[in-house]
């Protein structure tokens, strides 16, 4: 059967699961944690609570982070997650998060995805609150029209990068080898050394021939470490030369 790539964003989580996946990847929430949640699909689903469900805590922490860790962002996972989400405030918040990180020109397709009028971030009340505030600053001229306030930027909502990259080994991984599709396979296959070439490609959401490459990387990395413990002692050196065979190291005399 031939090799087909699932869809990047998968079904939202149940509350308390999504709340789990959120504090994984850095944002400060009372729950346990899920150092294995997928980084794109959380900041999706995470804005689907902030801009269908009104949740402006939630959307105000997910800004922050953005923020924060943008640069440690898959965009091209990202693109994928919301050109496939079917709400048009999720994604005209995505637009306006392109146009504030303009400068970061791998988010710029976002802002593509959205091809309408402005969009108020409140249900009601946001025309008279910009007037007497203001506009937040980040989202200025998009396709997001925010009061200055309504959004609270308070960097201690979320998780520094080194503390992230010990919670998280996909976003460590991205630290190492850039926020790439080779960190999210080098990922998977870290969790699943034996999972196959279509697997890995799968669950990192990317092609086969990608995966495949990374695959092999992987595993003649871990060759190389199994014939460097064969080669070597208990104590972790190498072992000492076998009794009756002349030390290649000593001249005879």
């Amino acid at each position: 059967m031939a090799f087909s790539r699932a869809t990047a964003l998968g079904d939202r989580p149940e509350d308390a699961g999504l709340t789990r996946d959120m504090v994984g990847i850095g944002m400060r929430f009372a729950a346990e944690s899920n150092p294995r949640a997928s980084i794109e699909e959380t900041l999706v689903h995470a804005s689907t609570l902030g801009m269908e469900e009104h949740d402006l805590r939630v959307l105000a922490v997910l800004t922050t982070w953005l923020g924060i860790h943008h640069g440690n962002v898959n965009a091209d996972r990202l693109v994928r997650c919301v050109s496939e989400h079917a709400s048009e405030r999720v994604r005209a918040y995505w637009a306006a998060v392109g146009s504030w990180l303009a400068k970061d020109r791998r988010f710029a397709r976002l802002g593509k995805l959205h091809d309408g009028s402005a969009i108020d971030l409140l249900p009601v009340g946001t025309e008279f609150q910009i007037g007497r505030r203001g506009e937040d600053e980040r989202f200025t001229g998009s396709a997001l029209r925010v009061p200055a306030g309504t959004l609270r930027e308070r960097e201690g909502d979320v998780l520094p990068p080194e503390a992230l990259v010990n919670r998280h080994a996909g976003y460590r991984n991205r630290v190492q080898m850039g926020p790439t599709w080779r960190a999210d396979v080098w990922t998977v296959l870290e969790e699943q050394p034996n999972a196959s070439v279509a697997e890995a490609a799968r669950r990192a959401g990317c092609s086969f021939a990608t995966a495949w490459q990374v695959a092999q990387d992987f595993r003649l990395l871990r060759r190389a470490a199994r014939d460097s413990e064969s080669s070597a002692g208990p104590s972790g050196t190498p072992e000492p030369p076998v009794p009756g065979r002349a030390d290649p190291g000593r001249r005879r005399s």
